[in-house]
């Protein structure tokens, strides 16, 4: 409840187990060729010494649309965040809620042109020409001393099918991404964003609708992020 208060917004999120997948989709009505494909690229360390750090440096490529970069830092105290954070237009503090959990990030997204990060994923940039002037400062101010962003690595990519739809009986869009590993794992992540003060009613209107339709919403969860950061942490290693 004092987090809510804090927030600019909640995402309620949850993975299902790959084996139920294709079960999943079927009874929500989710049709495959209406996804948009996306390459995520995460930056950091052999070690993932930004992710002990609690940093996230990524970078994305989306079919039709502009690249993106995001600098996030979780879990945050929101009471605790400087001014020029919570009144930056860039900035967005989050809440996010599982099953089982919440946790709270800020983070700052920038837009891109179309080719930006395949230049930077094939060496001709350099890792900073992806972030602003406001995402290098918030780096900056959370990173181990020391680690700029042009000594990270490029951890990627993931290849994701993202899809928002309406499935029937549920007043809300859904948004489902399936993240498919390089070792042939899959995850498949159903959420939805909504107000902080409606935040209660749609998490109980959401569990109501997506039990109906057969989802476990006490099953054991995945981090799509974790996941990729070990797998190719790995790989350099």
């Amino acid at each position: 409840m004092a987090l809510l208060r804090q927030v600019d917004s909640v995402e309620l999120k949850l993975t299902v187990p790959d084996e139920e997948a294709a079960s999943i989709a079927l009874a929500l009505g989710m049709d495959p060729l209406d996804a948009i494909i996306r390459q995520v690229y995460f930056f950091d360390t052999p070690r993932l010494d930004l992710d002990s750090a609690g940093v996230v440096v990524r970078a994305r490529r989306t079919q039709g649309k502009p690249d993106d970069s995001v600098v996030k830092l979780r879990p945050v105290v929101p009471s605790e965040l400087p001014a020029r954070v919570r009144n930056s237009k860039s900035a967005n503090v989050e809440l996010d809620a599982l099953p089982g959990g919440h946790v709270c990030s800020a983070s700052y997204k920038g837009e891109l042109g179309t080719t930006d990060v395949a230049e930077v994923a094939t060496g001709e940039r350099r890792v900073s020409k992806l972030f602003s002037k406001d995402q290098r400062a918030f780096y900056a101010d959370h990173a181990p001393d020391g680690l700029e962003l042009d000594d990270l690595r490029v951890l990627g990519p993931v290849h994701v099918l993202k899809l928002k739809f309406s499935p029937a009986g549920y007043r809300r869009k859904l948004v489902a991404e399936m993240w498919l590993y390089p070792d042939g794992s899959r995850i498949l992540e159903l959420s939805t964003k909504c107000r902080p003060d409606e935040a209660f009613q749609v998490t109980a209107e959401s569990r109501a609708y997506l039990s109906g339709r057969g989802v476990d919403m006490d099953g054991a969860q995945e981090t799509k992020t974790r996941a990729a950061l070990e797998f190719f942490a790995r790989k350099l290693r």
